[in-house]
């Protein structure tokens, strides 16, 4: 069993919580014009940033790999009877992008598990509309910790490197958050990226 479909039913802790209304509040500072638009939220888990920026957007799409995380999210979706929403249930590789197409594509805390960056990028890319934006929110490197099926965090500077390599364009990043045992247990800090197809 994926350990995500494991942890699913008690993953909205009060640490999770509080995480991900601060990386919305980072998130809700990028957005931008929202109108008629189509927002998606990759890697979604529970919901817990999506869900908060959804009425913004004409239509709203989570997609994860983990069918009980998107369980969770259908739950949700259906005590706060919103109908612009939309869950599936798989992942993007070799630029297979289940047939979806975004304005708006948010990876938050996502890259951390992907093992490969560039090949989740590269798909990413290929589902956004033309014009449209990436925002990627993700912890900076952190030599400190060191797990056998995590990043340690990111480099900004390789990050846009990696980006522009695909054909990303008016890159920018910024850390917008410090906090204590965020990470693995460690003090780490969190950067906002915004990119453009």
């Amino acid at each position: 069993m994926n350990i995500f479909d494991r942890i699913a039913q008690h993953y909205d802790s009060p640490k999770q919580l509080e995480l991900a209304s601060i990386i919305t509040k980072g998130i809700q500072t990028e957005l931008g014009d929202t109108t008629g638009k189509t927002g998606l939220d990759y890697g979604c888990g529970t919901g817990l940033i999506g869900l908060q920026i959804s009425d913004e957007f004409e239509e709203m799409l989570f997609v994860d790999p983990s069918k009980e995380m998107i369980h969770v999210v259908d739950q949700k979706i259906a005590q706060m009877n919103r109908i612009n929403v939309k869950t599936v249930v798989g992942s993007f590789s070799n630029e297979d992008t289940l047939n979806i197409k975004a304005d708006l594509i948010i990876v938050s805390l996502v890259l951390l598990h992907v093992p490969d960056t560039l090949d989740i990028l590269k798909s990413l890319y290929q589902a956004l509309n033309p014009k449209g934006h990436i925002l990627v929110v993700d912890f900076d490197k952190n030599e400190n910790i060191n797990h056998e099926k995590v990043h340690n965090g990111f480099s900004q500077l390789e990050l846009k490197t990696q980006l522009e390599k695909i054909g990303f364009k008016s890159i920018s990043s910024r850390t917008f958050y410090h906090g204590q045992n965020i990470f693995m247990n460690q003090d780490a800090s969190m950067f906002i990226l915004n990119a453009e197809k």
